[in-house]
Order: C-alpha cells, then sequence, then structure tokens
C-alpha cells in the first residue's frame, strides 16, 4: 500500500509510463519556481555576461592573496592600497568593451573611489556586470588523501541577498579537484555537491552563479589524464546541480582548461589543448548553458589568450570566453609599481591584454607583437587565493 501511495503521489494518478513522458515538464516547472521571481533576470543577466567579444576581469582575491600581489611591487597590505589598485582597474576607461563581468572581493564591492563615486556604478557605467566571490575558500577534507574541500554554504542566503542589494548580480564559488591526490571518489562529490547547493542558493537570491571546479595545474601527468578527469567532475557537477533544480540557462561555467599537468614533461599546442577541451566539454555541458568563461590557472598571459583563441576557431554551443585574473593582472601591476604617475600607462596595458582576449573570443587574435614579459608562465605550486 505504501508504494501505491508514493507511486500516485508521484505520478498524479497516471501510470509510471505517463509519469515518464512528463518528467521533463516536470523538472521544468521545478526549476523555474526554484529560481523564483528572478528567473528572468537571471537568464537576461547571464546573457548580457556572455556577449561577443567580452570577457570576465576577476580581482575576488583575498586581502592575503592581494597582499602578496602589493609586496612583490614593494608595497604594504593596506586597505589603501588595495583600494588604490582596484580603483585603477576598475575605473580604466573603454574598459566594458572588453569586459562584461568582473569578480569583486567584499572588501571591494563596498568601497568607493577616491572621488567617492561606488566600485560597483564605475562598472555599471561602463556595462559591466559586477560579481562577488561568496565562498570562504578551502579546508582540509577529512577522510580524503590530503584533498580539501570548500566552504560557505552557512549564511550564504543572507550574504547573497546583501550583495544582491549592494549591486552584485552575479557570485563566484571556487573549489579544486587535485590530479596528485587521486582524485578521489570523495573530494569529486564533495566538490559537485557544494557547487550544486551554491548554485542554487545564489539563484534563489537573483544572482548568477558561475560554477567553477578548477582542476589544478599541479602534477606531471599526461593531457588524457586530465581530460578523464575533466570529464568525471563535470559529470558530477551537472548531476547534483540537477538534482538541486538549477537554472542551467541562468548559470556561467569557469573550467580549467584541458592540459597537460604543469610538470609534464612535454608541453601542449594550442590547437592540442583545444581539441581535448571542447571535446570534453561538449559531452558533458548541456548547450542550454550561456557561456564557459575559462579560469588561466598559473598559464602566461599569451599561452591563455592563444588558448582560448584556438578554441573559437570554429561555432560552438556556448559562448566561450575568459575569466581571468593574473593572465590579465600580472603586466598591470608591474607597469603600476604603486606610483601614481603610472596609472594611465598601467590602465593602457589593462586595455591591451582585455582587448587580446576579445579578439581571441572572437577567434581573431595572432600573438603578434606580445612582450617578453607576458610570455612568462606564472604557474605557483599549490596555488591558493
Amino acid at each position: 500500500m505504501a508504494m501505491l501511495t508514493a507511486t500516485t503521489c508521484l505520478t498524479g494518478g497516471r501510470s509510471p509510463a505517463g509519469a515518464r513522458r512528463s518528467a521533463p515538464a516536470l523538472r521544468a516547472t521545478l526549476v523555474r519556481a526554484a529560481a523564483g521571481s528572478y528567473a528572468d533576470e537571471l537568464v537576461s543577466t547571464a546573457k548580457s555576461v556572455a556577449s561577443p567579444g567580452r570577457g570576465i576581469l576577476a580581482i575576488d582575491e583575498s586581502n592575503a592573496t592581494c597582499g602578496k600581489r602589493l609586496a612583490s611591487i614593494g608595497l604594504d597590505n593596506t586597505e589603501a592600497n588595495r583600494q588604490a589598485y582596484r580603483q585603477l582597474l576598475l575605473t580604466t576607461a573603454g574598459l566594458g568593451e572588453y569586459i562584461s563581468g568582473a569578480i569583486l572581493f567584499e572588501e571591494t564591492l563596498y568601497q568607493s573611489t577616491t572621488d567617492g563615486k561606488k566600485f560597483v556604478d564605475c562598472l555599471k557605467d561602463q556595462n559591466i556586470m559586477p560579481g562577488i566571490k561568496v565562498d570562504k575558500g578551502l579546508v582540509p577534507l577529512p577522510g580524503s588523501n590530503n584533498e580539501s574541500w570548500c566552504q560557505g554554504l552557512d549564511g550564504l542566503a543572507s550574504r547573497c541577498a546583501e550583495y544582491y542589494k549592494q549591486g552584485a548580480r552575479f557570485a563566484k564559488w571556487r573549489t579544486v579537484v587535485s590530479i596528485p591526490c587521486g582524485p578521489s571518489a570523495l573530494a569529486v562529490k564533495e566538490a559537485a555537491w557544494g557547487l550544486a547547493r551554491y548554485a542554487a542558493i545564489a539563484q534563489d537570491n537573483g544572482l548568477v552563479p558561475i560554477v567553477e571546479p578548477e582542476i589544478l595545474l599541479d602534477g606531471s601527468h599526461g593531457i588524457k589524464t586530465t581530460f578523464e578527469v575533466a570529464e568525471k567532475v563535470w559529470s558530477e557537477v551537472f548531476f547534483y546541480m540537477a538534482q538541486n533544480n538549477v537554472l542551467f540557462e541562468g548559470i556561467l561555467l569557469k573550467p580549467s582548461m584541458v592540459t597537460p599537468g604543469a610538470e609534464h614533461k612535454q608541453k601542449a599546442t594550442p590547437e592540442a589543448i583545444a581539441k581535448h577541451t571542447l571535446q570534453m566539454l561538449r559531452r558533458r555541458v548541456p548547450p542550454a548553458v550561456p557561456g564557459i568563461m575559462f579560469l588561466s590557472g598559473g598559464q602566461s598571459e599569451v599561452e591563455a589568450t592563444l588558448n582560448l583563441n584556438a578554441m573559437n576557431q570554429a561555432p560552438n554551443p556556448w559562448h566561450v570566453s575568459f575569466s581571468y585574473a593574473r593572465a590579465l593582472q600580472n603586466s598591470v601591476l608591474k607597469t603600476w609599481q604603486g606610483r601614481p604617475e603610472n596609472v594611465e600607462a598601467a590602465q593602457r596595458v589593462l586595455l591591451t591584454r582585455a582587448k587580446a582576449n576579445s579578439l581571441a573570443q572572437l577567434g581573431r587574435y595572432t600573438g603578434e607583437g606580445e612582450s617578453d614579459e607576458a610570455r612568462k608562465g606564472m604557474f605557483q605550486k599549490g596555488y591558493t587565493y
């Protein structure tokens, strides 16, 4: 009798075959309900970020990580110095031609320029969507092979609601998977489930979730190993997002490119990276997803741009673009050196890098005229944000 009651509840009195036929419609109803009144806005926001020739500027480094960047040019890690650097980035005239979204750290979301203009308004004036990092960082995962999990679900709903009020319209949650550590089934499942819960909570509060399970470059493995791990990770991520009724039209992905490990004896060509990456994504990512915004993950500025360009030599089911931090900022920081007289020169460098990646998104980047500095790799073993 219990079995009959459960079946009746699930099928509305119809046969199981009828229930199977109505399952897609039921999921669509649940998904729209889960996204709530924000469903149309989420779709619109995601499409705006995934617009032709534009990508994301990621400046969501924690205060500690930003401090390391500032220390590299001899500056102390103070709020004033962090504000000055981010003001340089966010007030660059013409940036909105190439940048559609900027991921901010919480401190930056609430900051203003020295003239009193909110950073959020600086972005909106250039048609750049403000975004916000919402995870609380990585901690050791008990029972795993020295792996980690991402914390931050506690209190996430209320934080997302406050960020929305402040002007944020998308969010980012980064977790990591380590190939040298396995990865274990536990670590993959934990990463996928955490991303799915975050995505559902973000959408429920009006923020488009950027879903980022970064497969770290650490290791000496070949590109086929990375491919296999990436397939497994994204399979689980979409399985759990479906279980959590996430609206796929209202998300963005931030995957790693499929490359060999950083310590592998032979580097892969942009063409090989594009082939493996796109094949993996076509097997795992529904075309309903508006945009795939790659992370650079320690590649050099030029490498990241060449690889993106190779992926845009033919039409893709989704907008294929960038969400770069170091690969947009490295040369900018070194040009600035913390000196007010260098601000305009540093902003010109930012525009150069942003334009290069805009061309790569359109499949038109050649790599000609790039500096030696832009060709230097930035991989750091065990890198943390």
